[in-house]
Formats: structure tokens, sequence, C-alpha cells
């Protein structure tokens, strides 16, 4: 089939984009190349089925143009600006960008009659609940405006606003797929991604930093086992209209995490860092953020096939490479 997919020189657009066209679709990418890298695609750079642009979603031109020359049947909307340290950077450019871009990516796809259309959300618009596991129509609680780590969570709630509006009065169709830490090879440590930023440090024999008393947990899912779940929803007629969690099951703590890497690296100390000293400009962490999965594997039969452990073992080797 015919796919279009925003954000496809990324960390997991790459992955997303290689097994596309493994199985045989023609592929389209468009990406502004402001988190993600061209070098990214290099392994398929040369394929006759993809299509690569370099330019924004925000562009309703460039994407009209694109949708009008590959025709997308799936469009899988992964463009956004991400990293909790680019956020509380680049304030004004994230909000516009997740939320501008993801209307713009909704409308191009309803004006282009595209079949299905999956829109990447996160675990963030859970934000402070506190009732764990997280389930897909659990409340959400966020913090004070006050606290601009907030504005991604709401940011991508109104994505998600969006894309269901657009599902029940135009009728989309649209799936939600809310992340939860995926994270492999390609991912970047430069916005503040607590795995590649572990392994660099230790690969080097530095410091690993653990922001706060490090007992807060999350899980971690393999980009591989993320793409197999985006393909599997794509799908999946009965994901239509729904919001799916998307997320590993081993739930560890970020100082367990940072002694684990630490053990596969045989290097690098381990050190805590309060919050005020990693983020001066104010920041609120959750204890737990821990995924339901069930509506994922009732839906598409899904389960993730690699552990913590290979998840290390596999950034660490990318970081090493």
């Amino acid at each position: 089939m015919n796919v279009l997919v925003t954000g496809g020189a990324g960390f997991i657009g790459s992955h997303l984009v290689e097994a596309l066209l493994a199985r045989g679709d023609r592929v389209a990418v468009i990406d502004d190349a402001s988190t993600g890298d061209f070098a990214n695609l290099a392994a398929v750079a040369n394929h006759p089925a993809l299509t690569v642009v370099h330019g924004s979603v925000c562009d309703d031109l460039a994407l009209d143009e694109l949708c009008a020359a590959c025709a997308p049947e799936l469009v899988i909307h992964l463009a956004a600006a991400v990293g909790v340290k680019r956020i509380l950077e680049r304030q004004v450019g994230s909000i516009v960008t997740n939320v501008r871009g993801t209307e713009s990516v909704l409308r191009a796809a309803a004006q282009h009659r595209v079949r299905r259309v999956l829109i990447a959300s996160t675990s963030e618009v859970y934000g402070k609940q506190d009732k764990v596991p997280f389930r897909e129509d659990d409340d959400a609680v966020l913090g004070s405006t006050s606290l601009h780590r907030w504005s991604y969570a709401c940011a991508k709630m109104l994505d998600e606003f969006l894309a269901l509006a657009w599902h029940r009065e135009r009728g989309l169709g649209v799936t939600v797929t809310r992340f939860f830490n995926v994270t492999g090879p390609r991912q970047s440590p430069a916005y503040g991604m607590v795995l590649p930023r572990f392994c660099a440090a230790a690969v080097a024999g530095g410091t690993l930093e653990v922001h706060g008393d490090g007992e807060q947990t999350r899980t971690f899912l393999h980009v591989a086992d993320a793409v197999s779940a985006l393909l599997a929803l794509a799908g999946c007629e009965a994901a239509i209209g729904r919001v799916v969690n998307v997320g590993g099951t081993e739930e560890v703590s970020m100082r367990a995490l940072a002694r684990a890497v630490q053990a596969a690296a045989g290097r690098g100390s381990i050190t805590l860092v309060p919050y005020a000293s990693a983020y001066p400009t104010g920041f609120e962490d959750m204890r737990r953020r821990v995924p339901d999965t069930t509506r994922l594997r009732q839906l598409t039969g899904w389960a993730p096939t690699r552990e913590l452990r290979q998840i290390i073992a596999d950034a660490l080797a990318d970081a090493r490479g």
C-alpha cells in the first residue's frame, strides 16, 4: 500500500520506514530534521519505493503536494517536538509543532481521503495520575501551567481530542497510539532520553546521572516491538476511533536501570542529581508510569518480544557504535 510517515527520519520513524519497505509498501517521508536525522534512513536511502521530503508538517502546501503525489492509503503521524530537555528549552516552538502539525496532518488526510491514520501520542497525557497501571479511559491529572513540562502533555492531549473529533465528525479512520518510553538503536541522548543517556555515559566510563531519588519507575519498550504494534494497529479495523496504549511490561526504577546499564557495560559510576539542579526552571516528575496494554493485546494479539535485558544490550551496542 501507499504509506506516508511524518517524522520518518526520526528514531521510531526510521525503523518504521524500514519495516514498511521490507513488507513491500511504497513509503513517502516528510521530516524537517529538527530532532530526526536523514542518516537514520541510510540503509534504505536508494530504495525505489521510498520518497523523502525535507519539510515541516506545519507546512500545509508541502503536505498537500506530497499527499497528491503519493496518494497515501495510510498515514502514520510521528513528527513532534520530543524530549523533556527540548520541550523546556524551546517552549513556544514545541507547542506549535505538536498542535499545529497534527491539525495539518489530519486536515490533509481528510482532504485526500486517506483510509487510515495513526496519530502518535504519549503516556505524558496521564500526567500525575497515581492509579497504576494506566488504562486508556483513565482521567488525566495535569500540573500547574507555571511548570512548562506539562505543556507537552497538554499539547499531545489536544492532538488526541483533534484526532478523535475528526473521526466522529468527518469519519476519518483514526487510531491514537500512546507510547510509553520507547527506546533502542538510533535514539539520541541529546534530548534527555534516559536510557541512551545512561548508555552514552557508561560507554564513555563517565557518570550516569539519576534525577531525584532514583526510585521513580517506568517500563521500556524496544523500538522493534513498537513498530510491530503500529503495523498491527494499522491493519486493525476495530482499532478505529480508539486510543491504545503501547508499552512494555517490566517496571524498573531509574536507580535500578542505571545499575543494570553499569553492570552490562562494565564501567561508569552512578550519582543522584536533584531535580532542581537538573531542571533549574522547575520540574515535576511522576513516581510510577506503567501501561495496561490489555486493549492492544485484545485488538491485535500483540505482545512485546524483547526483555529489558535485551533492550539495554541493544542500546549499549548503539552507544558503542
